[in-house]
């Protein structure tokens, strides 16, 4: 696996990047996505246009997580309110780090 860099992390959610290949990897309790920076940016996209509340089930222990499907149908991932605020607050700060680093690497 890459030499990943951490560049931002709200609480289980840390997402790191590898400054040799740029692949982004969010990291989520037992959970490792990875993304090229422009499907990074995608999914940032296709989280934020959900509804919280037009997603949400209640789950055997009986609070409600927001569903969020995947392209394999098999593979759904869960998060409880609280989770879904970090998962977004993370995402939208690695999405500010990735700009950066894009400016400091053309020059």
């Amino acid at each position: 696996m890459c030499d990943a860099k951490v560049i931002s992390q709200k609480n289980a959610v840390v997402i790191s990047r590898c400054s040799e290949c740029r692949c982004i990897f969010i990291w989520n309790n037992n959970l490792v996505l990875s993304f090229t920076p422009e499907q990074f940016v995608q999914f940032r996209g296709f989280t934020a246009d959900l509804d919280f509340e037009e997603f949400t089930l209640p789950f055997p222990d009986r609070k409600e997580r927001v569903v969020m499907r995947t392209p394999v149908n098999d593979i759904q991932l869960a998060f409880t309110p609280d989770e879904w605020e970090d998962f977004h607050s993370a995402m939208e700060e690695a999405v500010y780090m990735q700009e950066i680093y894009s400016l400091m690497e053309k020059e």
